[in-house]
């Protein structure tokens, strides 16, 4: 007895644990329900794609599959790598693709991610390890459709309603790491699982602690109780000495996301395209990235990022002109005697938002608009604010792939339940150019019409973009073979040695 209780003590003391910080509670550990960021990033341990982009977010390669091709425009072959294993030990399978294919497109879910499969006529079995996918018409997206999360057949084929399904909390997967615990508010576990088709990770366990206040993640992650933890450039340039460099190593890079303030298009108020004007020529995003981010950040110009095919450099960042945007307003009916107002919302998982919400409130009062502020706990103001829209204007942001989808975000199809499409935009010029654009193969087409509608949108003000900010993390010493890449860090985190 003896012997087997020091075997497991010896087990214990040689385990290692990757500590690591979520700001909210996950609403559904699913990938094709997964639309919060805390669901997102902890389900990227959990499953997997048939594809992904390669550290260098140049290539497409294969994931869960082993081979894939276009047998024709409109016909894609995966081939399925032979050693997939579900997190319960039955066999991954062709079954599983088309079952989620099936999922996603059934009226039953409410899933932003199903209008990646709207040109998909049909998903079929050829072999237990071969799938074949028929498009209606080529599909600029077709194989970045397939880095979705696949799910078990073998589990779900008779769930009825998989929107509060039990399996939202207790997910089986084929990823590097298994569910071990959840405890809401307190900790998400994860487990490395033995038989991960890429060997298994040589970190043993990864715990998510679930920390709502951002002061309290920065303490922690000063203290080391954190392995990896994000820094604001506030705390980077001010808050920070000489012992925290001797124990953690510094990346930064530009994110690929933006933060934009939304404006409700549903409301009369933000009907008039000179009201939007005007609030855009009112603010000054310069100061916003000086004050907040002592200029670890670039100024937002619009949609899609630099660096990518849709962006158009000829669209200039809107300059302050608080004269001009007084004028707007008056031809718009407003003025001292009947001041425009509206609410900023956001959530304070994010230290920076608050304080930029702030900022906007100041500018925007020289020009004679009464802001007010709402900021609430995350999940809160997803549930009481995003889902149900029921906001004046919303202050948050977007991550993107490499090759942008603007059905998702700027298609009036997408304003719907469920849908990216959150502020209700609908322009049926930009209907017709998303339309146009998703058939289109030829790289340069693409591109001009991407650059379009990039201008269009600018143009209607739907959004204020705002900033693109410096993603700049903090990783302890004690974790080895992190390999920084223009897909991030986490690339081969199976990898990390602690």
């Amino acid at each position: 007895m003896r012997h087997i209780f020091f075997l497991f003590l010896s087990i214990n003391l040689f385990s290692s644990t990757l500590h690591l910080a979520t700001s909210a509670n996950p609403s559904r550990l699913n990938p094709i329900l997964a639309t919060d960021s805390s669901s997102s990033e902890i389900t990227g341990f959990l499953f997997n794609g048939l594809v992904k982009y390669d550290k260098d977010l140049s290539t497409i390669i294969g994931d869960l599959a082993e081979e894939f091709y276009f047998e024709d425009d409109t016909t894609l072959l995966f081939k399925i790598k032979k050693n997939v294993k579900w997190h319960d030990g039955k066999p991954f399978s062709a079954k599983d693709v088309v079952f989620t294919y099936e999922v996603l497109i059934s009226s039953k879910i409410s899933s932003p991610y199903s209008a990646n499969f709207r040109f998909v006529k049909s998903v079929e079995v050829v072999d237990e390890r071969t799938v074949r996918v028929k498009y209606k018409e080529p599909y600029f997206k077709a194989l970045e459709t397939w880095m979705m999360g696949i799910l078990p057949h073998h589990i779900l084929k008779d769930e009825q309603n998989l929107m509060n399904s039990s399996f939202n909390t207790n997910p089986v997967g084929t990823g590097a790491y298994k569910l071990h615990q959840l405890e809401h508010s307190k900790n998400i576990i994860l487990s490395a699982y033995d038989d991960y088709f890429e060997g298994r990770a040589k970190i043993d366990t990864i715990s998510f602690h679930v920390i709502a206040d951002p002061m309290t993640r920065f303490l922690m992650l000063k203290s080391s109780a954190l392995d990896v933890g994000s820094i604001e450039p506030m705390q980077y340039e001010r808050q920070l000495d000489e012992g925290f460099f001797k124990k953690f190593n510094i990346y930064e890079n530009i994110s690929q996301s933006y933060t934009y303030l939304g404006f409700n298009l549903r409301l009369d108020k933000f009907k008039n395209p000179k009201v939007r004007e005007a609030l855009s020529l009112a603010i000054d995003r310069e100061e916003l990235v000086k004050i907040l981010f002592f200029n670890h950040a670039k100024v937002c110009s619009g949609p899609f990022l630099p660096g990518t095919k849709a962006f158009n450099k000829d669209v200039k960042v809107p300059q302050q002109n608080i004269q001009k945007a007084k004028e707007l307003l008056k031809e718009a009916g407003y003025d001292e005697n009947n001041p425009f107002t509206f609410e900023i919302a956001t959530s304070n998982s994010s230290e920076i938002r608050p304080y930029a919400a702030q900022i906007l409130q100041h500018q925007l009062k020289k020009a004679g608009v009464i802001v007010t502020l709402r900021v609430m706990e995350w999940q809160a103001f997803l549930n009481m604010s995003v889902f149900p829209r029921k906001f004046d204007s919303v202050l948050l942001g977007w991550g993107l792939s490499p090759t942008p989808d603007p059905y998702m975000f700027w298609h009036s199809q997408s304003d719907k339940k469920g849908g990216f499409n959150l502020v209700g935009y609908h322009n049926p010029q930009m209907d017709k150019m998303i339309e146009e654009s998703q058939s289109m193969v030829d790289g340069e087409k693409l591109s001009n019409i991407w650059r379009e509608m990039f201008k269009i949108i600018t143009d209607d003000n739907p959004y204020l973009f705002l900033y693109i900010p410096n993603s700049i993390t903090a990783i302890s010493k004690e974790i080895k073979n992190v390999e920084p890449s223009p897909a991030g860090i986490w690339h081969n985190y199976i990898e990390w040695e602690k």
